[in-house]
C-alpha cells in the first residue's frame, strides 16, 4: 500500500510570527479538542505516549496545520481528514505542518492517530491552526462504548505494513490503526484505549518489565506518572498476552531467561498465579467491565503448548462470571499477523463480543 507523506513546512521565525497572527490557533488544552487514550500534559503540550492515542477536532475552514515536536524522529502518525488517510513523520524540531489545504468551504474533521508504540518515542502537541476566519466547532462527542486493550507486538501493530516478509523492527512498517483492537474498536464505535508494548509479557518478556508494572502509567517510562482508571472505564477489556513469555520458555539458555530465573524455570503455578494476579488487577480498577482473556494469533495458541490451559485456569480460579477466556486460531504462517490476519483476528473477536456482552 503506497503511502504518501505530508510535507513539512519550514517557517523562519519572522514569518512565522506574521502567520500567527493571521491564523486562528487551537491549543492543546482547548476544549473543542478531543483525545482518545492516555494522553499527558506538560512543557505547553499534550504528550502522545501509546499507540493508538488521537487527537480530534471539527472545524469549518479550507486550511489546518499541527505544531509538534517529537521525542525520536521515530513516531508516525494517520492523520484523517474527512475520511482520507495520509500519514504523517514528525521530527525531533518543533515544527508546524501543513494537514490540509484548499479545503472546499463547509464541515471538516481532522483527527492524528498514533500508528507507533511508546517506545518508539512520544510526541508534543501543541496546537492546531486554522485559517483566517475559520470557526473551530463543538468537539466530536464522547461515544458511548469503551473499550481497552492491554497486550504486546500483536496488539501493537508491528511490522503489519512490512509487506517484505522480513517482519522489520522498525517503526514505519507499525500500523495500530490496521491491527485487531483498533479495527475492534471501530466496528462497535467505541471509545479505544491501547496499553500495548511489543516484547512486554506477563512473567517474563523481551522487555524487560512486566506488564503488570507499566499497565497502570500514563508515560509508560516514568514509575511516578500514574494513571487515574476513573477518567475511563471500558465495558470490555481485552487482555492478549503470554506470547513473549512461551517464546522465552522455549529459550532457558537465553540470557533473558537466566536473567530471570537462573537455571530453574518458574513452574506452571507461578505462571497461572502471576496471570492471575494480573487480571485481579485489571478487575479492581474496572469492577463491572466484562474481561476478555485473549491469546494469539502467533504459536502461543497452539494446541500442544499449554498457555491457552494457563490462562483457562486462571480464569477458573478467579470465579468471575464477567471474566473469559477466548483463544484466536493459530495463523499458522511467519511473523507478526498481516494486515490480512490482523482483519481475521478482529472478526474472530468481533463475533465473540457479540455472544458474550451486553454493552
Amino acid at each position: 500500500m503506497r503511502q504518501f507523506y505530508i510535507r513539512v513546512v519550514f517557517l523562519i521565525a519572522l514569518f512565522a510570527g506574521l502567520q500567527v497572527k493571521a491564523q486562528k490557533i487551537v491549543s492543546y488544552n482547548d476544549t473543542h479538542i478531543r483525545y482518545m487514550g492516555r494522553v499527558g500534559y506538560k512543557d505547553n503540550a499534550a504528550q502522545l505516549y501509546w499507540s493508538g492515542t488521537s487527537v480530534k477536532v471539527n472545524f469549518k475552514g479550507t486550511e489546518v496545520k499541527v505544531l509538534l515536536k517529537d521525542e525520536r524522529g521515530d513516531s508516525y502518525y494517520n492523520v484523517i481528514i474527512d475520511g482520507k488517510i495520509v500519514v504523517l513523520h514528525p521530527d525531533t524540531a518543533k515544527r508546524l505542518y501543513t494537514l490540509a489545504s484548499h479545503l472546499t468551504a463547509g464541515i471538516h474533521s481532522v483527527e492524528l492517530f498514533k500508528r507507533t508504540e511508546w517506545a518508539d518515542g512520544t510526541t508534543a502537541f501543541y496546537n492546531f491552526q486554522f485559517n483566517t476566519g475559520a470557526e473551530v466547532l463543538a468537539p466530536p462527542p464522547i461515544k458511548k462504548r469503551k473499550i481497552e486493550f492491554y497486550g504486546n507486538s500483536i496488539t501493537s501493530g508491528y511490522a503489519i505494513e512490512d509487506f517484505t516478509g522480513q517482519d522489520s523492527y522498525l517503526s514505519r512498517y507499525k500500523n495500530n490503526y490496521l491491527s485487531y483492537a483498533a479495527i475492534t474498536a471501530r466496528h462497535f464505535d467505541a471509545e479505544y484505549s491501547c496499553i500495548s508494548k511489543s516484547g512486554i509479557g506477563i512473567v517474563i518478556g523481551y522487555y524487560p518489565a512486566p506488564m503488570s508494572e507499566i499497565y497502570n502509567r500514563v508515560d509508560a517510562n516514568d514509575p511516578k506518572s500514574l494513571w487515574d482508571f476513573a477518567k475511563y472505564t471500558p465495558d470490555v477489556v481485552v487482555v492478549n498476552l503470554f506470547q513473549n513469555d512461551a517464546s522465552l520458555m522455549r529459550q532457558p539458555g537465553s540470557e533473558i531467561f537466566r536473567a530471570k530465573f537462573g537455571n530453574t524455570p518458574p513452574t506452571a503455578e507461578f505462571i497461572i498465579e502471576a496471570y492471575r494476579k494480573f487480571i485481579q488487577s485489571i478487575r479492581a480498577k474496572y469492577p463491572k467491565a466484562q474481561i476478555i482473556c485473549a491469546l494469539g494469533s502467533m504459536d502461543a495458541v497452539k494446541d500442544n503448548l499449554p498457555w491457552k490451559s494457563y490462562i483457562e485456569k486462571a480464569v477458573e480460579k478467579l470465579n468471575d462470571k464477567l471474566i473469559t477466556a477466548h483463544f484466536f486460531p493459530f495463523k499458522n504462517s511467519p511473523g507478526h499477523p498481516t494486515i490480512k490476519e490482523q482483519q481475521d483476528m478482529a472478526n474472530d473477536l468481533i463475533k465473540y463480543i457479540d455472544t458474550q456482552v451486553k454493552w
